[in-house]
């Protein structure tokens, strides 16, 4: 009875490792392959330079879930360029069914494969781009038929399919880029003409690729090639670049000079220059100053420079002062410390007619029956000064020195500087972005700078203003070297009173400033000496330069503040 039961285990045990045994060998699963056993290529080189490649990869065991393989779609060149291909017609099969998915990375296509159950996969597509221009009117294509695999491979076979001759063979393996020889790489002979090569065992993501070159007459190079941006690329220093860009200076800087000689050159002075004032002989060693009364101070700068600055509207008022339409007053300081103060009364003097500017001018700083401090000129007077200035543009084109308003002619010529400019940068991003030509618009840009230079010269003078300015550099050169001391006796304040507005403009002030300081001959106070500035019960024509130039300088910054 025991040796039964002994025997009733034994039995059970047996079953069991039976069992055990049937279910490791029959009852599991097997595992997929991890390498491919053969990767074998027919591939066809067309007289245009395009390829079609069949490769047929088997398993080396059950196929795996998934295959992928990366197909590169640019090559780095020297240079910034790229080797661009096109891989088309892209598919994967087995059985006669398509068992592949592609898609598109950043330069690469990648072909997604479900083998399922089956033994073998064809892969197939059309290559183009691989056939590249070398020396000699030779045509290198080159391809690597496994490149991008998600497996290892055991053994790589090829053969090339050529349409005539060729003149080079060779095979290359190992990482991406390698220049390493192939096993075997054999072809043009009598008993072998087509291109076969071999290699392996292969890991995964390496590369096998035939080299073969053709006279281009036999296969036709159908490279293309992306220029990377770059800076450098972008503005190319060097030869048609190079040139364009200096040829379209050369050509902006001609035009630039025939604009200012047509549009921004004064006329011709016909005739002799235009005498604004004078300085005639009255006696032995005395002089009068005659001004001719046709260019008034504030005039005179605009002519000038052809702008009106805050030094003409002062100008104008020191000068409407002298002839009787203001009187200035110096005030008292409160303290040593406290800044000077002036205040304008408004006279009713007869005489000539004022002109606009003059006119506005005086009903702007002081209304008639008012008085006004210096200290308190506001907003009101600022905001009128424009049209003040407008004014005076339009006296001088109304007096024929300017055919058009100088600010006007400016303004024109600047909105088309601008517009250049504009246009340099639109045109230099494109060329930049697209091209090598980013110099041209630099080019044009300098040129929009340069016309915006000329625009400041471009309001030109007519004969009549040409003779002015040449009257006035006479009268500048008078201001700067007439004696001073050479006035009438008692007459002295009136007559250098009356030089004072145009030394202003022209230069010179400082010296018939000392000159007016200088006809004061006793110890007195001149308070009120002068018949238009006054100053405080202490005050001395010894004074004078300091006060009036205290006086031109706030009247500047109160005029003209913003």
């Amino acid at each position: 009875m025991k040796q039964t039961s002994t025997g009733v285990i034994r039995r059970m045990v047996l079953m069991a490792l039976a069992f055990g045994l049937l279910l490791g060998f029959g009852g599991l699963p097997a595992h997929a392959a991890d390498q491919l056993a053969t990767h074998v290529t027919q591939a066809t080189v067309n007289g245009d330079g395009s390829l079609e490649v069949t490769s047929t990869m088997r398993f080396d065991g059950p196929p795996p879930a998934e295959v992928i393989q990366r197909f590169r779609t640019k090559e780095e060149v020297v240079g910034e360029r790229d080797y661009v291909f096109g891989v088309a017609d892209l598919r994967a099969s087995a059985n006669g069914h398509d068992i592949g998915r592609v898609t598109e990375e950043a330069e690469h296509v990648v072909l997604t494969i479900a083998p399922g159950d089956a033994e073998e996969i064809v892969v197939t597509y059309r290559v183009t781009g691989a056939a590249v221009r070398t020396a000699g009117d030779q045509t290198l294509v080159r391809w690597d038929v496994l490149q991008g695999l998600s497996l290892p491979v055991q053994q790589v076979e090829g053969e090339l399919t050529v349409p005539g001759s060729f003149t080079d063979f060779k095979c290359v393996a190992g990482a991406p880029g390698s220049q390493t020889a192939c096993t075997l790489a054999s072809g043009g002979t009598h008993e072998s003409f087509m291109p076969r090569f071999t290699d392996g065992p292969r890991g995964a993501g390496e590369i096998v690729g035939p080299r073969i070159t053709f006279p281009a007459s036999v296969v036709a190079p159908n490279e293309e090639i992306d220029e990377r941006w770059t800076v450098g690329r972008a503005f190319t220093g060097t030869g048609w670049p190079l040139a364009a860009a200096a040829a379209v200076l050369a050509l902006g800087a001609i035009v630039l000079y025939l604009l200012h000689r047509r549009a921004g050159r004064d006329a011709h002075p016909s005739g002799d220059p235009i005498e604004v004032a004078r300085f005639d002989a009255v006696g032995p060693g005395e002089v009068e100053f005659h001004p001719g009364g046709e260019v008034l101070p504030g005039e005179v700068g605009t002519v000038i420079d052809e702008r009106v600055d805050p030094i003409d509207i002062t100008a104008t008022i020191l000068d409407l002062a002298v002839h009787g339409h203001l009187l200035i007053v110096e005030q008292p300081r409160r303290s040593d410390f406290a800044p000077t103060d002036w205040e304008l009364i408004r006279l009713d003097a007869g005489g000539r007619d004022l002109r606009t500017y003059e006119r506005d001018l005086l009903d702007a700083v002081v209304p008639v029956g008012q008085r006004t401090m210096v200290s308190e000129i506001g907003p009101a007077v600022t905001a009128a000064i424009p049209e003040i200035q407008s004014d005076l543009y339009d006296e001088v084109v109304a007096q024929g020195f300017y055919d058009q308003r100088p600010d006007s002619t400016r303004n024109v010529w600047n909105t088309a500087a601008i517009g250049v400019i504009i246009a340099g940068i639109v045109l230099t991003a494109l060329l930049a972005a697209f091209t090598t030509f980013g110099l041209v618009g630099l080019a044009v840009i300098a040129i929009g700078l340069g016309l915006a230079v000329v625009a400041q010269e471009m309001p030109a003078r007519t004969a009549k203003g040409a003779r002015l300015l040449a009257g006035l550099g006479q009268l500048r050169q008078q201001l700067m070297s007439q004696r001073t001391d050479q006035m009438p006796k008692g007459h002295e304040y009136r007559e250098l009173s009356e030089v004072l507005p145009y030394a202003i403009v022209l230069g010179g002030a400082d010296r018939w400033l000392e000159a007016l300081a200088a006809a004061d001959d006793d110890d007195q106070p001149d308070s009120t000496d002068l018949s238009w500035f006054n100053g405080p019960d202490n005050w001395h024509l010894q004074d004078l330069p300091d006060s009036l130039r205290n006086l031109i300088t706030t009247l500047n910054g109160q005029l003209f503040a913003r």
